[in-house]
């Protein structure tokens, strides 16, 4: 697929990923739909995409709330008539035993993770289907494929999202219309400052490791060009299916302590 003049909309566009995957796709000719809850981030990020050269405009939409959503779609469609690409990167996380993880934030992940990306995928793809093209990116997450302990609820929603993404693929399989699922590993942002701050969560072990935002971005963009239904980012991190599998009996066995080491390390 040709980048260049595509209407591209980006969810989470504020910070990290999604403003590194903004940044990256208007150099190469998008028209980027920046969408966030944090209106003067978003409005830094389409400024400095409008001096570079881009073209950029900035949607702020609170995305747990159905309603807020609504009124985001009929503002796009009514100024640009189509949506080309849809980046479904917004979510946030939370790590910690599953039982002290306050309800609130357990329903309030399901509205932003999970309800938040049925209801713009769906939509989007029904105006995509009378179109006859575009595709959908489902920014998904290793966790979805390895339940580990600490990430009991963040675990499940991208699991949902790997699953429903995986399933639509097929059946756009027989039309000009690609879904895909991407899975990156960790990566240096703000993630993981916003998870630890959410109340009772610990800070996560690997928040001081991963990979930069503009990686990722960088093999979006490639995934853009060249459509699949799913990447792996990084490829290596395709295993972990596999040392589940052989090895998931020692992570029941480690997993308890694990957390409780991390908790203690942090007091």
């Amino acid at each position: 697929m040709n980048i260049k003049d595509k209407v591209i909309l980006v969810t989470g566009a504020s910070s990290g990923i999604g403003a590194a995957m903004a940044e990256r796709l208007a150099s190469e000719g998008a028209v980027l739909l920046l969408v966030a809850r944090r209106w003067d981030r978003l409005l830094q990020i389409e400024e400095s995409i409008k001096a570079a050269g881009g073209n950029a405009c900035a949607y702020p939409a609170d995305l747990e709330k159905g309603e807020e959503r609504s009124k985001l779609l009929d503002a796009v469609y009514a100024r640009f008539g189509r949506i080309d690409i849809l980046i479904n990167n917004a979510g946030f996380g939370w790590y910690g035993f599953g039982y002290t993880m306050e309800i609130g934030d357990s329903l309030r992940m399901i509205d932003l993770n999970v309800k938040a990306l049925v209801h713009l995928t769906l939509a989007v793809l029904k105006r995509m289907k009378e179109a006859g093209a575009g595709h959908i990116i489902n920014i998904g997450s290793i966790a979805g494929s390895l339940p580990f302990q600490g990430i009991a609820m963040y675990g499940a929603t991208k699991a949902f999202v790997e699953s429903f993404s995986m399933a639509l693929y097929r059946e756009m399989r027989d039309t000009n219309i690609r879904v895909s699922v991407v899975k990156p590993g960790a990566v240096k942002t703000d993630f993981f400052t916003a998870a630890a701050s959410k109340s009772h969560a610990q800070p996560m072990p690997v928040e001081h490791s991963g990979m930069t935002p503009g990686k990722v971005a960088g093999r979006v963009v490639s995934l853009i060009k060249r459509p699949r239904k799913s990447m792996v980012i990084p490829r290596v991190f395709s295993l972990l299916p596999l040392i589940d599998m052989l090895f998931g009996w020692l992570i029941d066995l480690i997993g308890p302590g694990l957390l409780k080491m991390n908790k203690m390390h942090n007091l």
